[in-house]
């Protein structure tokens, strides 16, 4: 019997892979035997996921984007399959977030993480999916939050929310329209992960508090968790799903 978790043979495009949350999922869907494009706006992060994927004797190339502008993801997805091939799995990791409330946001603070949060993703999922829907064959998996479906307490972040709860609609939306093109678009949306942003947050100690004492699991995840999710979703394992948004929180949002 096939094991619907093996990934050989296929080429993975995973944008932010420059670390935390990004990178993990790089080494995740090598290790399940993919070769992985590896992007991310940092040329000196993206070179060393690159590296470390290349350790497991995978295929990988780093290259930078800046998902904000079509024409520098259309370069990147043109790129990446020049080097390593038509592109079998994309995953949506780019993301930005910062805290501030929402009467004090500039017009320029709300665009940017707009721009960079849902607009990336609707950039990345159109170059990469145009080419997928041409083969009628391809995943995408896009990195919500569980913060598209709730509103964090006791931070302020009115434009990461909203940001997130965009691309959750946005995968519904393009599972449905790609549906019968066998392209699959899901989401995964993580709870509060150990990464280097989400430990700052921790150093506030009511925030800490408060986070910890919302999550059932009484703990952080870590990226691997968020990465295996993403492995599940963009494997054979998950054939019939589309359209989902599988949240990864320990238990926040059950509540």
């Amino acid at each position: 019997m096939n094991n619907p978790f093996d990934l050989s043979g296929k080429i993975a495009l995973v944008t932010g892979a420059g670390g935390g949350i990004g990178s993990s999922i790089a080494m995740t869907l090598a290790n399940a035997g993919a070769d992985i494009a590896v992007v991310d706006s940092n040329a000196a992060n993206a070179e060393h996921t690159a590296f470390d994927v290349k350790a497991t004797g995978r295929r990988a190339v780093a290259l930078t984007v800046d998902v904000r502008e079509p024409d520098s993801v259309t370069a990147m997805a043109d790129e990446a399959t020049a080097q390593l091939g038509e592109i079998d799995i994309l995953v949506n990791g780019a993301g930005i977030a910062f805290n501030k409330p929402s009467e004090d946001l500039t017009p320029e603070e709300w665009l940017r993480v707009i721009d960079v949060n849902l607009n990336g993703v609707f950039w990345c999922s159109q170059a990469i999916g145009r080419r997928m829907l041409a083969r009628k064959s391809g995943v995408i998996v896009n990195i919500a939050s569980m913060s598209g479906v709730i509103a964090n307490k006791p931070q302020p972040q009115s434009h990461y929310n909203t940001s997130k709860a965009g691309v959750i609609m946005l995968t519904q939306s393009l599972a449905a329209e790609w549906a019968d093109r066998n392209v699959r678009v899901n989401a995964v949306s993580p709870g509060y992960i150990g990464t280097e942003m989400t430990m700052l947050g921790m150093n506030t100690p009511e925030w800490k508090k408060t986070w910890l004492e919302m999550t059932p699991m009484a703990r952080v995840g870590k990226p691997v968790e968020i990465a295996n999710a993403v492995w599940y979703l963009a494997s054979d394992a998950a054939s019939f799903a589309t359209g989902s948004n599988l949240i990864v929180d320990g238990g926040y949002t059950a509540w």
